[in-house]
């Protein structure tokens, strides 16, 4: 295959796949396609560039905004004609200005660039929205609220859920005030250099200089998810959809499912790239048909603990049974506990590391272990706890070993031994059938008990950094 020919197809593939599926041609104001943007530029490809980017060749500029209540222009609107009369016309022909001074021809905006009575359409637009913006020539922000930069902070725009990904996700990025005036006199305001506007960015979303700047991946989850904690969003099931690109990550888009069911769907596509941080969280866990490990919303990841977790990843499964993945599982002892009536306190120590103590509190045992209290509280029936940690390394060598950190997270499990009989049982209730004990002492699986959140632990005399390696077989598979 020749360098045109490769080119070019890199070119279709590109139009046909990563930009907007409708967008506004500036020189008469119509709606085109993608088949149109394809002939419009497909006379800029280099015929000879082993470097070729299509993007180089294929530029739009994009619209970020805060919606008002109503008045905003629908693709129906455009199509009848009668948009003029509307609110927020006004601002889609500011848009329209701004993005010709950049020299563009094609323009995109949410309020009419999507026909929302096409399920299909929406659905595609929804899922590669963060793609969009981040092909973008240009990304014109419009602050309704700010007429200054001391107002940026309080402005709307930077409490509302899916314009997060529209910061996010531009290369470039041009902010405007309230009458259209610009923020400043760059060209681009995402700036590499920390500028005034990037210090006014940091304090406004509380996302770091470096993370403004970040690669979109289901990575970080604890962080990430801080960055959306404090935002709004209209309908319930935009808090998870509004997510999806910067988690990358797809979903199937489906109103009315409810935003906790959506964003159960958002943390198991996010588990399967098997990041560990998914799990540091707190608080309640979401109302999900067979897991206890799934958090209810991005607020739940707020305040939560400082955990470093590095490139290793987990095995997560969802199943009939919970959330299936394997933990590095170190026994627990009772040191202490009081039961109040309504949780119960405990102190638990390691064996294998006595120095270990954690002082933990659980309300679910009623819940997990529905037997009468004072039973479950004499030893017959007493609970076996563990410390299930989720930042352990697979060492592989001549044999392989599991390596445990200094500072190491994991969850506090419990299980309790299976009766030999059902209560009750005798075995002469049952004639002609030999009835033996079981040939060992039988658990229940393990059952996650505190009420979402790893529980953070420190190994003494194992130096920072480093790691210890432990026989392979404390490593189980369980269900959460």
């Amino acid at each position: 295959m020749n360098q045109e020919e490769s080119n070019l197809d890199k070119f279709e593939r590109y139009v046909m796949n990563n930009i907007p599926i409708r967008l506004i041609r500036l020189s008469d104001m119509k709606f085109v396609v993608r088949s149109d943007v394809k002939k419009h530029f497909r006379s800029s490809v280099p015929l000879e560039d082993s470097l070729y980017h299509p993007s180089e060749s294929v530029q739009y500029a994009i619209l970020s905004h805060r919606w008002l209540d109503e008045g905003e222009p629908t693709y129906d609107d455009m199509k009848a004609n009668i948009a003029e009369s509307l609110a927020g016309y006004t601002k889609l022909m500011n848009f329209c200005e701004k993005a010709r001074e950049y020299g563009m021809e094609f323009v995109w905006s949410d309020t009419c660039c999507i026909d929302k009575n096409n399920s299909t359409e929406l659905d595609e637009s929804i899922r590669s929205m963060f793609r969009w913006y981040r092909n973008s020539a240009i990304c014109i922000v419009h602050l309704a609220q700010s007429e200054t930069i001391a107002d940026v902070e309080h402005d709307e725009w930077f409490t509302r859920g899916w314009t997060l990904q529209e910061l996010l996700a531009p290369e470039k990025i041009k902010f405007f005030y309230k009458c259209w005036t610009p923020m400043t006199d760059d060209e681009d305001d995402k700036n590499m250099e920390p500028t005034e506007v990037m210090e006014t960015l940091e304090r406004a979303t509380g996302i770091s200089f470096d993370d403004l700047f970040f690669t979109p991946g289901p990575i970080r989850v604890d962080k990430r998810m801080t960055w959306a904690a404090r935002r709004k969003t209209t309908r319930a099931e935009d808090v998870a959809y509004s997510l999806m690109g910067m988690f990358d990550v797809s979903l199937q888009v489906a109103y009315g499912e409810g935003g906790d069911r959506a964003f159960c769907r958002l943390i198991e596509a996010i588990m399967q790239a098997g990041d560990p941080s998914v799990f540091n969280w707190k608080g309640q866990f979401a109302e999900h048909c067979t897991s206890r490990a799934i958090p209810q919303s991005p607020q739940s990841y707020v305040d939560c603990q400082d955990l470093e977790f590095d490139d290793e990843r987990l095995e997560m499964t969802m199943t009939s049974l919970g959330l299936r993945v394997p933990l590095a599982i170190l026994p627990l002892n009772v040191s202490w506990r009081r039961f109040d009536g309504s949780s119960t306190q405990l102190k638990l120590k390691c064996p294998l590391c006595p120095t270990i103590e954690i002082d933990f509190t659980s309300y679910d045992h009623t819940n997990l272990f529905p037997e009468d209290i004072g039973k479950a509280m004499s030893d017959e029936y007493s609970w076996v706890y563990a410390l299930g940690v989720v930042n352990y390394s697979n060492i592989e060598g001549s044999r392989e070993v599991l390596g445990i950190r200094r500072k190491s997270a994991g969850f506090i499990l419990a299980r309790k031994p299976k009766p030999t009989f059902p209560p009750g049982f005798q075995p002469s209730d049952i004639l002609g059938i030999t009835i033996v004990c079981r040939p060992e002492k039988k658990f229940t699986k393990w059952s996650l008990i505190n009420s979402g959140g790893l529980i953070a632990v420190e190994f003494p005399n194992i130096p920072e950094e480093s790691i210890v390696y432990i026989d392979p077989d404390y490593l189980q598979s369980v269900y959460l």
